[in-house]
């Protein structure tokens, strides 16, 4: 596919990989969680501050709003 749209379409997904890296790194530091509770906050918080990131919205802000809700 990113053969025919040479530079709209990355040959890899290294973006991504990056993305995931810290997630990674904390679980190594941490040896993991011991509650789901902490797994599944901690990846929300990271989806919502990379979402916002990609988007050009303040990463901070972003938080305030989904708590708010």
């Amino acid at each position: 596919m990113f053969l025919g749209h040479t530079g709209a379409v990355e040959p890899a997904n290294n973006r991504s990989e990056k993305l995931l890296r810290p997630s990674v790194v904390q679980q190594k530091v941490t040896n993991g969680y011991l509650a789901m509770g902490a797994v599944e906050g901690e990846a929300t918080i990271r989806t919502v501050v990379d979402t916002a990131r990609l988007t050009g919205n303040s990463p901070f802000g972003t938080i305030l709003k989904t708590v708010a809700i």
